[in-house]
């Protein structure tokens, strides 16, 4: 990869992260959790995220993109927007919070949800392309 598409690619990413992490942001805002309670607005945005990640990779493999498409929506947008780290942090405070069933819950569902949707963003943006290959 040149020089100068290496660059191009950081800037999309760069600022498709800003927008997603401004997306992230807002969404909290709008929906906040206290401390101890089961951080739904994060789990809201992860599942969210990966549907979309899914929608996009189903359109990208079924009709192709700009090149820059890609790290821009997936790697800058939705990786700003979806918070893995934000999701560790959760699980944590509630185990500190002294509630290790919610904790537990909260982090088997993200997973489970997350996983769930982007299989199902692949199937429905598969779908919708018409791709008809059956995803995994």
């Amino acid at each position: 990869m040149s020089g100068r598409r290496r660059w191009g690619v950081l800037a999309v990413i760069a600022l498709g992260g800003a927008v997603g992490g401004l997306a992230r942001y807002a969404a909290l805002r709008w929906w906040p959790t206290g401390g101890g309670e089961f951080p739904t607005a994060l789990l809201g945005v992860n599942v969210v995220g990966c549907a979309l990640l899914g929608v996009l990779m189903a359109w990208i493999g079924a009709r192709g993109a700009h090149p820059l498409l890609r790290p821009f929506l997936g790697v800058g947008v939705l990786g700003g927007f979806t918070s893995f780290s934000g999701f560790a942090l959760d699980g944590t405070l509630l185990f500190d919070a002294a509630a290790p069933g919610t904790a537990l819950g909260y982090l088997a569902a993200t997973l489970l949800l997350s996983l769930t949707a982007v299989w199902a963003g692949v199937v429905l943006g598969r779908r919708a392309l018409g791709g008809g290959r059956a995803a995994g």
